[in-house]
């Protein structure tokens, strides 16, 4: 295994993270198949037993110790380009009775993905598909409770993508490094234009990682049939 059992249990109960055996043995397993798969392919430049720790695991829980597990218990979540399971997979482990579903553009990721969820035995959905096609599809668009993403793009551009698939009273969940104040602002005219409010700007720290923020964006109306739009229509005329 790539990361120990024991140390893994002592890093999530250091955050707060209460997991049973069979759940601390999922990450373990998790964990082995991104060192074995990263050999193959670019899933992650973190391998280390404290990155993948701390910078994948516990960074991708936040939300669960910030808003609450009752808060995701029976929902429905997409992780939007999810790209090695963050923060996905690490939610449905952690919250069993949570409905995933996750979204890649890359098929290589999306081997990599159903491989973990067959190993692990966790039930879940997984798109080979832009964010942009995703957010166009009928069984997809505006019928989630959550939306999340763990990205570097601006705010704005994943409003845009990740707003199409939250129901109207469900709520994005961004989860960004770093001082977000200039962006948020930047992008809070582009939420409102995609049915969406800032409903809580939460700051946390993870341990080995630094200042976060996870942003709940709340969809409080339906969004127009043309978002999102094109990759391209939204870098070269990002919505203002």
């Amino acid at each position: 295994m790539a990361v120990n059992a024991e140390f893994l249990q002592d890093v999530f109960r250091k955050n707060s993270f209460f997991l049973d055996d069979g759940q601390v043995a999922s990450f373990c397993r998790y964990a082995h198949l991104l060192v074995e798969w990263n050999q193959k392919m670019n899933l992650t430049a973190i391998t280390d037993d404290e990155g993948i720790a701390y910078k994948h695991f516990v960074d991708s829980l936040a939300p669960l110790s910030l808003l609450g597990i009752d808060a995701f218990s029976g929902k429905r979540l997409i992780d939007v380009g999810t790209g090695a399971g963050f923060p996905g997979l690490p939610l449905k482990i952690a919250c069993p009775w949570m409905e995933l579903t996750m979204v890649d553009s890359l098929n290589k990721r999306v081997n990599f993905l159903q491989e973990v969820c067959s190993q692990l035995s966790l039930q879940a959905n997984v798109f080979h598909l832009r964010a942009e096609e995703a957010g166009h599809r009928e069984e997809l668009r505006e019928s989630y409770d959550y939306a999340t993403a763990r990205a570097v793009a601006h705010l704005r551009e994943l409003s845009e993508y990740c707003l199409p698939f939250v129901r109207v009273g469900g709520s994005f969940l961004a989860l960004k490094a770093g001082e977000i104040t200039q962006e948020l602002d930047e992008a809070r005219n582009a939420i409102g234009m995609l049915g969406g409010k800032v409903e809580r700007v939460i700051p946390y720290e993870v341990p080995h990682t630094g200042k976060r923020t996870l942003l709940v964006i709340k969809k409080i109306s339906h969004i127009l049939p043309k978002y999102p739009r094109n990759p391209a229509k939204i870098a070269k005329t990002p919505l203002k």
